[in-house]
């Protein structure tokens, strides 16, 4: 098991998610995980979006010095165009990009590319589109067709768009949880991605 968290956002209040990238904030949020999850270190720690406030490399180098002290095994980043990525590869191995990516939001792909190209896990968030995403007109007619339910078709897509695409949707059910794993062994048809787009 791989444990993997993420840290770089602030909540002020309910309705509100705020980037605080300041390598102070960084550091307490990796020492409340650790204590909140009981490890010594963070497999895996996803920066979550760059701080317009603070330089991008700032906020990685704080990730780099807890990864030097043992405290994070590997590093992500989230929410970051490609030449975010190459300023963070450029002090710091990157093992994972969290952006968000989905039948019908793709403004990521160039990212996706990126991160084919230097084979670093691509993690796409929201990767259902939502209900409006699922309900959209191509992915219910191409499920119907295939008998398959939208989400297990979207993910099937995603797992099929790239080899280092690592889908991360949410469940709240044990059927939903059945259909997400049902994903994996899917095969699309090359008619399935000429309709899907």
């Amino acid at each position: 098991m791989v444990i993997a968290t993420k840290g770089g956002l602030v909540r002020p209040n309910r309705r509100s998610w705020v980037p605080d990238g300041r390598p102070d904030h960084l550091r307490r949020a990796v020492e409340g995980s650790l204590q909140r999850l009981r490890l010594e270190r963070i497999d895996l720690y996803q920066f979550h979006a760059p701080d317009p406030n603070m330089p991008f490399i700032e906020s990685v180098g704080a990730l780099l010095d807890l990864q030097r002290s043992g405290k994070i095994r590997h590093i992500g980043i989230s929410n970051v165009t490609v030449a975010q990525l190459e300023v963070a590869r450029s002090i710091t191995p990157i093992v994972s990009v969290q952006n968000m990516y989905n039948l019908r939001n793709r403004t990521s792909e160039d990212v996706l590319a990126a991160c084919e190209r230097l084979r670093i896990a691509f993690l796409p968030w929201y990767p259902l589109g939502g209900k409006r995403g699922l309900r959209a007109l191509k992915i219910k007619q191409v499920a119907s067709r295939r008998g398959l339910t939208h989400a297990a078709l979207s993910l099937a897509w995603l797992l099929a768009k790239s080899p280092v695409m690592l889908p991360i949707p949410g469940t709240r059910s044990i059927d939903h949880l059945e259909d997400n794993v049902l994903a994996a062994a899917l095969k699309l048809a090359p008619e399935d991605f000429d309709d899907l787009g």
